[in-house]
């Protein structure tokens, strides 16, 4: 298989994040309406972190095999991150309804009324909220398909971490 060079690789996965980023803020948040529970907050912060190191990385475009692998670590274990909190939300999609944890108040409530540190503990625990499955395609709900994305992320990052040339 013949890839494109790893700069060109890393400004496709910056740029597939960035667009990522703007189909669910642009489409799914302003134009269906759909506000994002904490989990999905939490993936989105992992697909722009995969983003941005994919941008540093082409930016910087080191010629060491070295500085290529360190970049392309840095986007498997953020993709894996990432991934981890869709299966959480996934996990929870799959509960019945009475072992659903209680909602939650809004993400700009908690930010306003904990530390940050209390208030990234909850983004990240989730709650009842991010058990409603509020969008599928093809039987498929929102974190299942940001998990294909995470999937395909880490596997870019297993490519290039191994790549030739």
């Amino acid at each position: 298989m013949i890839l494109p060079n790893y700069r060109t690789t890393n400004l496709l996965v910056a740029t597939g994040c960035a667009g990522l980023i703007a189909i669910a803020v642009f489409y799914f948040q302003n134009h269906l309406g759909l506000e994002p529970c904490y989990l999905c907050i939490t993936q989105r912060v992992f697909v722009i972190a995969v983003g941005v190191i994919c941008g540093i990385a082409a930016l910087h475009n080191p010629q060491s095999k070295n500085g290529q692998r360190s970049y392309a670590g840095l986007i498997l274990i953020t993709a894996m991150a990432g991934g981890f909190f869709s299966v959480k939300q996934l996990w929870l999609q799959s509960l019945p309804e009475d072992k659903v944890p209680a909602c939650g108040p809004p993400v700009d409530y908690l930010f306003e009324a904990f530390s940050a540190s209390d208030a990234i503990s909850m983004l990240l625990r989730g709650d009842g909220n991010c058990a409603q499955v509020q969008w599928q395609l093809l039987g498929l709900s929102m974190p299942g398909w940001v998990l294909v994305s995470f999937i395909v992320l880490a596997g870019i990052g297993i490519l290039q971490f191994f790549r030739k040339a």
